[in-house]
């Protein structure tokens, strides 16, 4: 089916379609403010590859030659370079993720990992209900990955286990980011009490020394290079950016990599990806799916981080406010804030953000290291 513009071209309906889609993520970065940096050039990236003949997409130009000649598109060869040959947008990102990044709260409360990591089970059982649900395997675990909460992660991933659904991942991973204010108060309230809302937790922080700090992204990375060495390349440039924030000697560099360096890519990453979002890839059934299965994901790893804390509570006499797990995914620092704010509402003057922030930075190295595992797990068995 097919809209003739007299004149001009006709459009499918899978194409009014991505406008549609385009829009709509543009509105809920610029009215509701939505993770805007990402869903203002991705919903706009969407609408340029739609367009029949587009110039943001390489075209071959008739009569130029014997099999005519190729005119690269920006947008396409942006992806080709920047994410299809060497995955260097989402991995440069990290650069600045990690100079943002102050693991003090962390560091003066390491059983904060342990929510980081109770809350990847969403990963898991994602890729379990994707591959129940018909994926291959290589596109269960890239689906998956939506439950790192991650866009980098999730992008990289899905980009060398090769997926034929990178857009929808993509769109999926940073919708659903975007959506932490909305999904997760809702997932908590229905997995806690009132009373376990308002419980308070004290904040008496140890000394984080300068060289403790130095040292943490530097050991990170011989631990996890180690153990999980596909996870190498997003923890290392993770850390790397850390590591400039830390050092003290570095301001400037550390100051271009949080704001320059993180802007310009993030612009980039959003208008680049939507070169897997034309129509005839995208408008599909497994879209509609992956987009479920996305949202799934990120309800289990709400789910998980909150029961890990409740489990923990059994067992301990200085009681974790359960909410605190569900900041372990890695929407930093999102989701830190959603839960002090959900934490005041219950009790003004109720202050766990500093717990919160501590899970969320574990869930940063976790999701990044799950990356790499699920990489390296789906590689071996291929």
């Amino acid at each position: 089916m097919e809209f003739l513009i007299e004149g001009i071209t006709s459009v499918t309906w899978q194409q009014v379609v991505m406008y549609v889609i385009g829009a709509l993520l543009m509105w809920l970065g610029i009215k509701k403010e939505y993770e805007p940096s990402l869903l203002i050039p991705m919903g706009f990236g969407a609408i340029l590859v739609n367009f029949p003949s587009t110039s943001v997409l390489n075209q071959v130009i008739e009569g130029l030659g014997e099999e005519g000649t190729v005119a690269a598109g920006i947008i396409e060869w942006l992806f080709e370079i920047g994410i299809e040959a060497s995955e260097a947008m989402p991995i440069l990102l990290f650069i600045g993720i990690g100079a943002m990044i102050d693991f003090g709260p962390l560091l003066s409360n390491p059983k904060m990992f342990l929510f980081g990591a109770g809350a990847q089970f969403g990963i898991f059982f994602a890729i379990a209900l994707a591959a129940l649900l018909g994926f291959d395997l290589k596109d269960a675990a890239a689906i998956g990955i939506i439950g790192a909460a991650d866009g980098p992660t999730s992008i990289l991933v899905s980009q060398v286990l090769q997926s034929t659904y990178i857009g929808a991942i993509a769109v999926a991973a940073y919708s659903y980011m975007a959506l932490v204010p909305i999904i997760q108060p809702a997932v908590i309230k229905v997995c806690t009490t009132k009373k376990e809302r308002r419980i308070h937790m004290e904040y008496n922080p140890a000394a984080v020394t300068k060289r403790t700090r130095i040292l943490f992204p530097i050991i990170v990375t011989f631990v996890v290079g180690l153990i999980a060495p596909q996870s190498v390349s997003l923890v290392g440039f993770l850390m790397f950016g850390n590591l400039i924030r830390e050092c003290g000697v570095l301001g400037t560099m550390s100051d271009t990599a949080q704001n320059n360096l993180a802007n310009l890519v993030t612009l980039l990453l959003g208008i680049t990806i939507a070169c897997s979002m034309q129509a005839e890839q995208f408008v599909t059934v497994e879209t509609l799916l992956i987009m479920g299965i996305g949202l799934i994901a990120f309800i289990f790893d709400t789910f998980a981080g909150v029961m890990l804390a409740k489990i923990l509570n059994l067992f301990t006499k200085k009681k974790i406010n359960p909410m605190v797990g569900a900041a372990g995914i890695s929407a930093f620092p999102m989701s830190s804030r959603v839960v002090q704010k959900m934490a005041q509402k219950e009790e003004p003057g109720n202050i766990i953000l500093m717990h919160a922030a501590g899970a969320n930075v574990a869930g940063q190295i976790a999701s990044a290291v799950a990356g790499g595992l699920v990489i390296n797990i789906v590689l071996s068995y291929l």
